[in-house]
């Protein structure tokens, strides 16, 4: 038995119906009824379309246009040699300037768009929400306020930190995990110049104020009047000059003793003795 290797699929090249091609007069005449000779420029080419059909492409001579071309497109019927035009239209051309794709306004929308008055309300099948009933699975809402919450996962235990009646939604897993990954990638996550040299980590500082739930287990918001980062949510391991124990390092530094110089002395004038009258004999002369 002997393998034979598939032939490769040739594509055929449709060859423009030589009649329809040669309507270049017919094609013209007729985009120049519609906008004008001054509006058409040289003849740049001719597609076929299909059996007996043409496209003629000119210039469009339109400076608000450039790149941009007039499409005719003629045929003719079955052992027939008069040539009609079917469609005249102007299309982009290699070099024509377009506007961008056209996006829906919830995708064009970024953080920080939002300005006074305007109502952005989240659609019912945002991922980033889930309904408050979930009881079960990752979403699941209630096991953050349950006994012993605090130990093992970081959440509430107190039932009076349960979310609002009428809060008919909650930060689903998707939800918290984009937030976090968002604020911790933050000029207020521990990648920043200001956490690095900030002397301690907001998570040991007496105004780091822990959130509530999974997002309490790596953050919580500056309560500092004079930190940069004050009622803003900061990670854990982020951290500032203003940190609440950064001045026992400073009251050490000024507890320091001085240094005194023992072995150097200064001349001074008293009463009755002159340093300019004085005569100074060198230590040596005795040892004379």
């Amino acid at each position: 038995m002997v393998a034979v290797s598939p032939t490769p699929t040739r594509t055929r090249t449709r060859e423009p119906d030589q009649v329809c091609a040669e309507a270049v007069d017919l094609a013209r005449d007729a985009v120049v009824a519609i906008v004008g000779a001054d509006q058409v420029g040289d003849h740049v080419g001719v597609q076929a379309e299909g059996e007996r059909i043409v496209t003629h492409l000119f210039d469009c001579a339109d400076p608000a246009y450039a790149g941009w071309r007039w499409a005719v497109t003629v045929a003719r019927a079955p052992r027939a040699k008069a040539v009609t035009v079917s469609e005249t239209v102007l299309l982009p051309g290699p070099g024509a300037l377009l506007a961008p794709d056209w996006v829906p306004w919830l995708d064009r929308l970024r953080p920080g768009d939002l300005g006074v008055g305007d109502l952005l309300p989240a659609p019912p099948d945002d991922e980033r929400l889930v309904s408050l009933v979930v009881l079960e699975g990752e979403d699941a809402v209630t096991d953050w306020f349950a006994d012993g919450a605090d130990e093992g996962n970081g959440g509430p235990a107190e039932p009076a930190e349960l979310p609002a009646p009428g809060r008919s939604r909650v930060l689903s897993a998707i939800g918290r995990e984009n937030a976090s990954e968002r604020w911790y990638a933050s000029e207020h996550g521990p990648r920043t110049p200001l956490a690095h040299a900030a002397p301690a980590h907001c998570v040991s500082c007496g105004f780091f104020v822990p959130l509530s739930g999974e997002l309490g287990r790596l953050f919580g918001a500056c309560a500092n009047a004079y930190a940069p980062d004050d009622g803003r949510v900061v990670s854990a391991d982020h951290g500032c000059g203003a940190h609440s124990e950064a001045m026992a390092d400073a009251v050490v530094a000024r507890a320091v003793a001085p240094v005194i110089d023992e072995f150097g002395y200064d001349l001074v004038d008293l009463p009755g003795v002159s340093v300019e009258e004085t005569v100074f004999e060198p230590l040596s002369r005795g040892a004379d």
